[in-house]
């Protein structure tokens, strides 16, 4: 049996794994989190990672609080980039696969069209910078692995834009939402399956990918989406970024091109909206 490390499983990505690890009886997973495999402190790394040996690390965790990255550089950093440096080294040493989730926010949201994986970066916040430190190191240190850049991510677990806005919808009468900050949503069930038929196809091809479901829309029409779906009267207006001013500048347009993944793994998105009625209908259950 495969031996998957599964760190920070109790985030939105790590937790819909959980959901889907018993369709795998061939892989053994261990699903850690902060407490007991905290990544900002290096000698706990490799001691935990010595300990439990892994064949395969999927690194779910991270330091996602983007406005707070801006004053604790520091933690942010040790996280996003010392921790991932380390980690593949180990792997590296050890010759396990390394699978490390990234982030559109790498960009600085300016190109016009959907950012393919050899597109130039430039990070514009605290939070890109530290990911994007994260992801040359883990190339450098073990270039075998395999990084998957994603964005707009949700799920019926942690903390997001979809339960956010349903809380917002049954206690306001009227929300401001930003309609000119473009992207496609990500369903974390639907990303940690591709993560899983990768590690299932028996086929390892290193390198950065994009995922994210399909479509291109404003934060504002995600909105609407959910009202629309969860049946809810309140008013929504658009609203310009510049109107809701963050510490964090976020990319005006951070759509991901998906071609490279479709193409080597086969990986079919799904539609956005196709998956937030699912993720909506579990919810309510």
């Amino acid at each position: 049996m495969k031996k998957i490390l599964v760190t920070g499983a109790n985030g939105q990505l790590g937790s819909e794994i959980k959901e889907l690890a018993g369709n795998y009886p061939d892989f053994d997973f261990i699903f850690t989190d902060i407490a007991d495999f905290p990544l900002d402190k290096t000698e706990e790394i490799k001691a935990n990672f010595n300990r439990i040996k892994p064949d395969v690390v999927i690194n779910c965790a991270a330091y996602t609080a983007v406005d707070k990255a801006e004053e604790d550089q520091i933690t942010a950093d040790a996280i996003n980039h010392l921790a991932i440096a380390t980690l593949a080294s180990l792997c590296n040493e050890s010759r396990a696969k390394l699978i490390h989730i990234s982030t559109d926010y790498v960009f600085d949201g300016t190109s016009p069209i959907a950012y393919k994986e050899d597109d130039l970066p430039n990070p514009k916040s605290v939070y890109g910078a530290t990911k994007l430190a994260g992801e040359t190191a883990c190339l450098k240190n073990c270039p075998e692995s395999i990084i998957i850049r994603t964005a707009w991510v949700y799920s019926e677990f942690g903390n997001n834009f979809v339960k956010t806005m349903l809380r917002l919808m049954t206690e306001r009468d009227h929300l401001g939402v930003v309609n000119d900050q473009i992207g496609s949503p990500t369903y974390a069930a639907d990303l940690a399956q591709v993560i899983l038929t990768i590690l299932d196809s028996n086929k390892w091809e290193p390198g950065i990918y994009h995922y994210s479901n399909e479509g291109e829309i404003s934060w504002f029409d995600f909105a609407m989406d959910i009202k629309e779906i969860a049946h809810k009267s309140c008013e929504i207006k658009g609203i310009p970024a510049s109107s809701y001013p963050t510490p964090a500048e976020r990319p005006a347009y951070s759509l991901l091109d998906k071609s490279k993944i479709k193409e080597v793994y086969g990986i079919v998105p799904v539609d956005y909206k196709t998956s937030l009625k699912i993720m909506m209908a579990r919810l309510e259950k």
